[in-house]
């Protein structure tokens, strides 16, 4: 395959902090992630979108985010192109909740997301909720989180992220739509970063697009023979209550694996209700198909 040209990529301090809160969110180690990307590729693609954090790490100038949770897919559009109204979106709730009854506020933002999902209020909710931990309740999509103890970042703050990430994310576009979809527009030279939703831990969290491991494998081979390098991130030794989780991945689909030490499993914290889990390390394994 004749070598694509190098992708251009923004040379940018490191991001403040993340934009919203995300269970399984890479940000405290996609730098080590985006170290194993091939330095040459055409339009980077990320299908499971979920923080963005190691979009925004490489800040490509050609790229693709999708997902096909609709109110996710909101923030990121309103990030791309109504970044002011994002910041009163959430200035507007944060004030509600922290000049008023801030349960009671709160409780009536999470009610009016149940009633309409949105991104505004999802977003709001992901910075305020108890331990940043958004759950939902996998036969109706009812969003059950209780408020937080902590107080959300002030409007300022998050103003500040808001022009971060836009500066990060310009030049992608957002789309809502399945992952075999993004996977199959793929063109030989791209890059697609996999992040699936924990088989083991996630699948009553953000409304994680459901899938079945084969047929995504099954996706993964056929952008490796169309010339597309494919990175996924998927459960390495996590321990799950007493069992190890260890996902199996056929031969010869992947040319090379990485162990990613994660830390601390912090939806395993949430369950436990604060308590050490000295046996609780989280490692992914990053597999490559190049």
């Amino acid at each position: 395959m004749e070598l694509p040209t190098e992708t251009p990529t923004r040379t940018l301090p490191p991001e403040t902090g993340q934009l919203l809160k995300w269970i399984g969110n890479k940000h405290r180690f996609a730098r080590e992630i985006v170290s194993y990307f091939p330095r040459r590729f055409r339009i980077y693609r990320e299908p499971f979108l979920g923080s963005g954090a190691v979009l925004c790490t490489l800040a490509p100038e050609d790229a693709v985010g999708s997902d096909n949770f609709k109110p996710l897919i909101e923030i990121w559009q309103a990030l791309c192109d109504r970044p002011e109204w994002l910041k009163k979106c959430y200035a507007d709730r944060w004030h509600a909740v922290m000049r008023g009854d801030k349960i009671h506020e709160y409780e009536r933002i999470k009610a009016r997301y149940n009633v309409t999902p949105n991104g505004p209020d999802l977003l709001f909710l992901s910075r305020a909720c108890y331990g940043g931990v958004v759950r939902f309740r996998k036969a109706d999509g009812y969003m059950s989180t209780p408020c937080g103890v902590h107080d959300p970042i002030s409007p300022p703050s998050f103003a500040k992220r808001v022009d971060e990430w836009h500066e990060r994310t310009e030049g992608t576009r957002f789309f809502l739509q399945s992952y075999k979809e993004a996977m199959d527009a793929a063109g030989a030279g791209d890059l697609i970063y996999c992040d699936p939703p924990y088989s083991f831990t996630q699948s009553i969290l953000y409304g994680a697009q459901s899938f079945d491991l084969t047929d995504l494998l099954n996706s993964i081979r056929d952008c490796k023979r169309r010339g597309v390098y494919v990175a996924l991130s998927i459960d390495g030794t996590k321990r799950s209550g007493s069992a190890v989780c260890d996902v199996p991945i056929p031969p010869y689909l992947f040319e090379r694996e990485i162990m990613i030490r994660c830390g601390r499993s912090m939806l395993k914290r949430f369950q436990m209700d604060g308590k050490t889990l000295e046996n609780e390390v989280v490692h992914d394994r990053l597999l490559l198909t190049y």
